[in-house]
């Protein structure tokens, strides 16, 4: 469908779209990301078929099903990296989305108690902690150095997209598969179905590796690798440099999910519909990818980040003032376009900066830290909003957003310049 290599020598998404590796693993990723969004969706509307356990309120049911799918992110994401260098990469994307797809169809024989529920979710989410960081080491072993920002641009794209896209269209898929499927099995013929086509569609996909996967794994301990990742981060400063902007764009996403509930309030939409803004900044970000995309090659020497992070402070420190839906939507469609900025350059430097032989590693610590960054955000967001308004709290993020984009380009500009 695609020829085996790049013709073109030119950037942007052209040279991409004739790399048939890299589009075999885009379109794979998309539908794996498309069944983790529907997945999501399917456990949620299954709990009206799972009574209570004794203890547990029926509301709580779903918080808890919520911790069970976050806490691996926390707990294994590293392990997750670890493993990615020690297998191959196709392996473990493979292998991840087939073992998704028999789980998910392994629900409906299942005795329907919601403790089984809950350790079937935290399964397949801890399968999914492997499959991020594959992803990630895969891309610059299937594109060439001067074609990364425009390949975390279109990643950066559907991953939004699918996002977006995804819970929008999950209760309407998981419908028709009732419909048309039965109501008994027919919603995880659909979700597992989705995984095993992801699996289908990668597995032509030739990698690459480095070096030989036994002389890898040869007199090496997982502790070790774990340390010698933290080492390595400590010493790269620009890799560190770069994972904390990261950390910073996700905190500043994570905060907004709550503080976004308030802000629909204030305009006097219905508190459900808070993830309009969301929305609008998912579009921000599609738009923002997409330019990057197009025009990496002249745009890699700008400050990106730094525009960025300015954009975002000013969306921040403004949109309260507004009383515009429109024009409120409108910012939040800047701030996207600001946080892809951020994103896409910073992945695309991770990666360019990374070893082959720590790729899985470093990504792997990357999720890790991103999940572990994204809590404390969602906790103290409400109650600090609670205490001070929202407009205070949002005018607080926007100085510190601001002042760790200066400091963030102070220290690294000369050396970013030249790689981003």
């Amino acid at each position: 469908m695609f020829p085996t290599e790049p013709t073109a020598v030119n950037h942007g998404f052209g040279t991409l779209l004739k790399n048939r590796g890299f589009m075999l693993l885009w379109i794979g990723q998309l539908v794996s990301q498309l069944a983790d969004k529907v997945f999501f969706v399917l456990m949620i509307a299954l709990l009206e078929n799972y009574p209570p356990p004794p203890g547990l309120a029926e509301n709580s049911m779903y918080s808890t099903l919520m911790v069970a799918f976050t806490i691996p992110a926390i707990l294994f994401g590293s392990a997750g990296g670890i493993l990615v260098d020690r297998l191959p990469k196709k392996l473990v994307m493979v292998g991840s989305d087939v073992v998704r797809g028999f789980l998910t169809l392994l629900i409906p024989f299942l005795p329907r108690e919601f403790l089984i529920l809950l350790i079937l979710t935290f399964a397949i989410s801890c399968v999914t902690q492997f499959f991020a960081p594959a992803e990630q080491a895969a891309i610059p072993q299937l594109v060439e150095r001067e074609n990364l920002m425009a390949a975390n641009a279109l990643f950066s794209t559907t991953m939004m997209g699918a996002l977006i896209v995804g819970f929008a269209v999950g209760e309407p898929i998981l419908s028709l598969a009732k419909s048309y499927l039965g109501k008994d099995f027919g919603q995880e013929i659909v979700v597992g179905a989705l995984y095993l086509l992801s699996a289908a569609i990668m597995q032509p996909i030739n990698f690459k590796e480095h070096q030989p996967i036994e002389a890898h794994l040869a007199g090496t301990h997982v502790w070790n690798e774990f340390t010698d990742s933290l080492r390595y981060i400590k010493k790269n400063r620009m890799v560190l440099n770069a994972m904390l902007q990261l950390m910073t764009l996700y905190c500043v996403f994570a905060a907004l999910t709550v503080l976004t509930i308030r802000l629909a309030a204030d305009f006097g939409l219905k508190e459900k519909q808070f993830g309009f803004f969301l929305a609008a900044a998912g579009v921000g970000m599609v738009m923002g990818a997409g330019i990057l995309g197009h025009w990496s090659d002249k745009l890699h020497h700008k400050p990106l980040p730094l525009i960025g992070f300015l954009m975002m402070a000013l969306v921040l420190g403004v949109v309260t003032f507004t009383h515009s839906l429109i024009l409120a939507l409108g910012l939040c469609a800047l701030l996207g376009i600001g946080a892809s900025l951020i994103g896409v350059p910073m992945q695309t430097l991770i990666q360019q900066q990374t070893p082959p032989t720590m790729h899985g590693k470093v990504f792997g610590f990357q999720n890790h830290v991103v999940n572990i960054a994204l809590s404390l955000p969602l906790a103290i967001a409400g109650p600090l909003t609670d205490i001070l308004g929202l407009r205070v709290v949002l005018m607080a993020m926007s100085f510190v957003v601001a002042l760790i984009g200066v400091w963030a380009w102070k220290n690294t500009r000369r050396v970013l310049q030249d790689v981003i």
